[in-house]
Parts: C-alpha cells; structure tokens; sequence
C-alpha cells in the first residue's frame, strides 16, 4: 500500500512546475495518481534544469570524442588523457538564479557543487574558475550582488584550499534581473583510478555520506528552471547553505575510501539532492534502488519523506559500497567526523522505491523516470543578421588616446583586481601564471607539465549572429589558451539562455550551438561537459545569450609558457593575423561611440588554427615569451594591457594607408595575436610565417615609459594605469 495524505489538485501540480500534459504523461507512466512524495520526485527529475528537455535533442550534435577523450558528457565531469598516466577532469556549472536570491549563499554553493563533481570522480581539484555577468553599475541591486557573489566564492574556494586562478567579469543592463554565476573546477587523477556514478550488483548497499539533510534548497532544481517575477525573493529559502569545512572533510574521507577499493559507484548530491543522485546511479546500472528515509542522517525534527526527497543541503554522496566493506568505510567517515549511514540497497527490480516510517512513499520505474522525461523540440527563429558597420561611417567622437583611457577604466575592461585578490590563487602551491593575462598556468603536481585554463564568450557576439558569436567563443577560448603556450585539448560549457518556449530565444540557443559545434571540431577542442541554464528571464526581460565556454589545455613544460606583460625594451612589436579594423560590436562602438549594433567580426576557423599553431610553436621553441591575444578592444587595448602588466611603454608606428586609424587601433578581427620578440629573431619569424600562410607585420616596439600611438598621442603608463585600477575599487567603496 501507498501512503499519500495529500490530495492532488491542478493548483498544487502546477506549484510544482509540471505543464498539466506533463502531468497526464506521468500519471499514465504509474497508471495512477502519484503521491505527494511522487509528485516531488518527478518535479525534480522533469524540470528543465534536471532532464534537459529543450536542449538535449540539440545537444546531441555537439562534437564529444578525441583520443584524449576519456569521459564525456553523462558523467558528473568530463576527463580529458594528459599523459604520464593522469588525466584531468573538469565541468563548468550554473547557480544563477540562487546567486541572485542570496548571493553569497548562491556563489558558494555553486563553487561547492562543481567541487562535488569533479572529486566524486575520485580527482583531487587543483584550481577553480568562474564566469560572472551583474547588471549595469548603476542599478539598485548591482553592487550588492557583486559585492555577496565575489565574497561567497572566496569564502568557500579559500576554505576548502583550492586555488580560484581564473575567471571573467562583466556588466550590461540585460542582466539586471538575473545575473550569471557559472563556477568551474579542474581536477587530477590516475587514469586507473576514475570513478563513475552506475550501480552495480543486485543487493549491495546504498550509502548516505557526509552532513545531515535539512530543509534548506527545497525545489531549488525547480526554482532554477522557471523565470523570476517580482516575488523572486520570495524564493529564498530554495538557496542552499554551504560548509566548506564540511565539504574538505568530506573530500579526504571520499578519497581515502575510494583507496580502500569499497567504492563501486558514487554520485555527487547536487540539484534535486537524494531523488536525482540515486535514480542516476540505478538507472544508469540498470539496476532498482530502494531507499530507507528512517535512515537518513537529518538535522531537523519531523522532516517528511517529500523533504527528504528534495532537500538539496549540501556536502552529501551518495555511494554503493562492495558488500563487507561497510565497516571498513563508516570507519573512515567518522574518523572525519562525518555521518554515515546505509540507508537501502540495489535491486533488480528497475523500481525506485522510498520507504519511511515502515510505508512506501513512492514506487516508481526507475529507468522510466529519466528516458520518459519531456523531449521537446520547441521552434526556433533563425536570428536576423545585422548589418556589416564600415569603418568610414563611424566617426570618431574623441582622440584615440582619449578613447583608449576611457575603454582601459570601463566597468567592461577595467582590471578585475578587487575582484580576484579576494580568492586565494596561490594555495597548493603550483599557480604558475596568476588571474590577469590570458589564461591562467597550473603546474601539475611537481611539474614540468601544467595545465591552463580559461573561461570565455561575448555575448554581444551571440545576440547579433548566434553563429558566429557560438564559434568565436570558442575560438577565444582557444586562442587564450594557445598564447600562454598550451595545446587546446577539451572544452566545458555553460549555456545561459532566457526562456525557451520563446522562439527567438530557441533560435539563439540554437545558432550558438551549431557555431560551438562547428569551432570544436575545426579546432580538435571537444565538448566533454558542460551545463544548460534557461529560463534566465525575468519579467519578461532575458540575458544576452551567453554560452559560456571553459577551455583546458595542457603545456609539457610549464617553465616554457608566454604572458601578456613585456620582459625587454627595444623588442619588435609583431602582429599575427589579418586586420581589417572590424568595428561591429565592437567595445570602441559600444562604449565610445555609443553603439551597440552592428555584425560582429566573422571567425575564419581555418585562419584560427594555422595562426595559432604557429604562435604555439614559436613559444614551445623558446623564440616569443611574450603574447596577447586580440578580442575586446583590438590592438590599442591589447598594448595597453602589455604595457600595464609590465611598466615598460611602446611606440607604434603607423597604420595601414588603406585603414582608418581608430579601425586599425580598435578593431575586433579575430585570430589575431600580438607577439614582443627579440629584434634579432624578427626577420625570421616574419620569413617563417609567411612560408606557411600566416599574416604578420611589425607594428613597433617597446619601450619608454608611455603608449605612444600612430600620429604622435602619448599616454603614460601611468595614467592608463590609474584609470584601470581605480574604477572597480572606487565603484564598490560607492565613489564611482
């Protein structure tokens, strides 16, 4: 018999986020009607953020195998082969709409989950990242939220001692309802020793470890798959609270059982918290689960069975042990002081079965619960192209150098210092290249390999052509991670999108995908995990477009890598790639001319990967030490940031006669690089670059103690400095 108290009505159905054909879908499934508790299960298991079912039939396409492909999506993280017998495994995942609610609360349980997922594969994190977008400075809420995101992801990255070494901050009036908070951790481990989330064997024990459950996170999944109102805040209670203490503690005591050769399977408690875990763990070992709720550790008298269910407290697992081995692993839980306990077992009945105080609460068909979800292929309008903004028509309104001051302390491309000297980035020991250039260097235990990383996209891009916005982000991820001198090797993604029942938004997804795809496979970069988060929408009013785009590669040898800052005066200056001065949705459009239109530059995927392989090998044969890559802001603000991170000035020379000087200065061409070489060596990386098809030219030199442009405009070192360091730190002491 099926214990249900509570009566289910339309109202309470749609409370819980299910469209009434959804419901009917379901009740023909059990062929009844379900419980409460059931009626919980299933929210969680249906919503967008758990069974993709508007984006999985796109996702599909997306290009998931390499040779060095060990992992791909399905699991908690993807795992990429680095040689010498480890392997690296890596996700980047969303908290958005929990960040917005409570920031602090958001950003740390956001930074604490992508930690759960990546150790629960039996790697230890050896770096986080993250990718944040607020809402325009001047809006009421935007530097509250800055200020509790920024604090709450160096509360817990610092507390639990992984290193925060890289990440992405940016404003825009589309994100004043609903900010963005992607979180992103990297991790190590011997390519024997991976550990997967499918059950195994009828029978063996199921076990809950790590802290209690409470009534904190309820529908959080839920939560996170709707658009917000104005009563957003009203959904407090739906954040989770996080205990990076408690999430330490609780990685040792995983890696050290998982040494002990008990673990079989094991799955991270995160969204939707012990109904998601274990039905993942049967369903994926075809197996069935039954679950004991009296078991289970809680911190909160009375909690009921739907609770239990859906709580999403943090710093849990879930295990199936080898049978005989459960002293052994409760042995070294509590020497960790946390709880464990075996609360069911598999079976192999395929059901998913919840018993409590000796009735069953649920009884459901486990494999059902994932492969019957909602499958939706909603429309989806091709977004309309923008128009090609030539050069000649727009019209500088201030001086070059003017201009370039006002971009350096913009809210967009001032330094983010305030922001990263918040987050330990040196912990553990092995940061090679610190937050500020292209992509962070992490050594890989003791060296000489290391890893690099990065996070990136334009959402300007992706609004004005999905394509090619989806293409250049992973382009620039790429080619970030391609200018420290590492080779590009797999990709996490985080997609941020408004609602998708809207067409345009449908369409937007879907165009930054096929360009996604399209630069994964031009590049040999593919997707091994990654995150959908929609319905960022609030009122009515949805984000840019944002596929967020995590990128790791490896260097055989850390000591041989590049950065942006300048090591020597009197180098030539040496442009890798072709310049047309694109000026549509540019920065200098957008925030100098005031202009947020126009096509963004076409990415020429082929040019991507010969212009950037041959800046690879000239920093693998120890020929440049010293590169930038080219995005936001073109060449003037790249040498700007050269000469910041190096106090050593420049002098460039002169533009193309064919191309007007703020397009040459400001352009946003793509596949682009600026190399300081030695003197000496110009003329033969110039000749070697031309042998192969790559265009390169020498544009100037370093020098001085001033950015010294075409014409004749100087700007010291000095005062471009004090306008990028001064306007974030100003901002949130309430002066800017």
């Amino acid at each position: 018999m099926i214990r249900n108290d509570v009566a289910i009505t339309p109202e309470l159905v749609k409370e819980h986020g299910l469209k009434p054909d959804e419901y009917e879908r379901f009740v023909k499934l059990i062929g009844r009607t379900p419980t409460i508790t059931e009626l919980g299960i299933v929210s969680a298991m249906w919503n967008e953020h758990c069974s993709y079912k508007s984006s999985r039939i796109h996702l599909r396409g997306l290009p998931t195998q390499a040779p060095w492909v060990i992992q791909g999506p399905g699991e908690n993280a993807g795992v990429i082969d680095i040689g010498d017998g480890l392997a690296c495994i890596f996700k980047m995942e969303s908290h958005n709409h929990p960040s917005f609610i409570e920031p602090y609360q958001g950003a740390t349980t956001g930074v604490g989950g992508i930690l759960r997922d990546v150790f629960t594969m039996g790697a230890r994190p050896i770096a986080a990242l993250n990718f944040l977008r607020f809402g325009e400075p001047d809006h009421p809420k935007t530097r509250h939220l800055v200020s509790g995101v920024v604090a709450g992801i160096g509360g817990y990255g610092n507390s639990f001692g992984v290193p925060t070494v890289g990440g992405s901050v940016g404003f825009h009036p589309r994100y004043n309802g609903n900010i963005l908070v992607n979180a992103m951790a990297v991790g190590l481990a011997r390519t024997d020793e991976i550990f997967y989330a499918a059950a195994t064997g009828v029978g063996n024990p199921i076990v809950y470890l790590g802290s209690k459950t409470g009534r904190d996170g309820i529908h959080g999944a839920t939560m996170a798959s709707a658009e917000f109102d104005d009563a957003s805040e009203e959904k407090r209670p739906t954040v989770q609270v996080g205990d990076p203490f408690a999430e330490k503690l609780l990685l040792e005591a995983c890696l050290e059982l998982m040494k002990s050769g008990a673990v079989i399977a094991i799955q991270d408690m995160g969204a939707a918290g012990l109904t998601c875990s274990a039905v993942e763990m049967g369903a994926k070992g075809n197996l069935g689960v039954e679950l004991d709720l009296d078991k289970v550790p809680t911190r909160e008298e009375g909690m009921t069975a739907y609770e239990m269910m859906l709580s999403e407290s943090q710093e849990r697992m879930l295990m199936v042990l080898k049978p005989g081995m459960e002293k052994e692993a409760e042995a070294i839980f509590h020497k960790w002081g946390l709880d464990f306990a075996i609360i069911g077992k598999t079976t192999d009945t395929l059901r998913f079965v919840v018993k409590h105080h000796g009735e069953v609460m649920a009884d459901l068909p486990i494999k059902e619960l994932g492969d019957e979800a909602p499958l939706y292929d909603r429309p989806h309008l091709a977004n309309t192209h923008q128009p090609t903004i030539a050069a000649d028509t727009v019209k500088p309104p201030v001086s070059h150098a003017e201009a370039l001051v006002k971009l350096v302390g913009s809210p967009d491309q001032c330094s983010k210092r305030w922001v990263w000297e918040q987050y330990d980035h040196l912990i553990l020991g092995n940061t090679v290249q610190v937050p500020g250039g292209d992509a962070a260097v992490v050594r890989v235990e003791d060296g000489p390999k290391g890893l690099a990383m990065t996070t990136d996209v334009t959402p300007r891009y992706c609004e004005a052509d999905p394509v090619e916005g989806g293409k250049q982000a992973v382009a620039e991820a790429w080619r970030n991670i391609t200018a420290v001198g590492g080779l590009p090797l797999a990709i996490t993604d985080n997609l941020n999108f408004g609602n998708p029942e809207r067409p345009e938004v449908m369409g937007q997804f879907v165009g930054c995908l096929r360009g996604i795809s399209e630069a994964c496979r031009a590049l040999d970069f593919p997707v091994v995990s990654g995150n959908v988060s929609l319905y960022n929408e609030t009122n009515g009013q949805g984000i840019l477009p944002t596929p967020a785009i995590g990128g790791v590669g490896v260097l055989d040898d850390v000591t041989v890598n590049a950065s942006v800052a300048f090591k020597r005066e009197e180098d030539a200056l040496i442009l890798i790639g072709e310049t047309e001065g694109w000026l549509g949705q540019s920065i200098y459009l957008r925030d100098i001319c005031g202009r947020e239109e126009g096509a963004p530059p076409p990415v020429d995927l082929v040019a991507e990967k010969r212009n950037g392989d041959f800046v690879r090998q000239l920093i693998r044969s120890g020929q440049v030490d010293t590169v930038h890559d080219l995005s936001d802001g073109g060449l003037a603000l790249a040498l700007a940031e050269m000469t910041m991170a190096s106090k050593i000035g420049a002098v460039v020379a002169s533009a193309p006669e064919d191309l007007a000087l703020h397009a040459f200065l400001f352009g946003e061409d793509q596949a682009r690089y600026l190399l300081a070489v030695n003197p000496d060596e110009a003329a033969d990386i110039l000749y070697e670059a031309a042998e192969i098809g790559v265009p390169a030219m020498v544009v100037g030199v370093t020098g001085g103690d001033s950015l010294i442009l075409p014409g004749g405009e100087a700007i010291s070192i000095e005062t471009l400095k004090a306008a990028h360091e001064s306007w974030l730190p100003d901002y949130m002491a309430g002066k800017a």
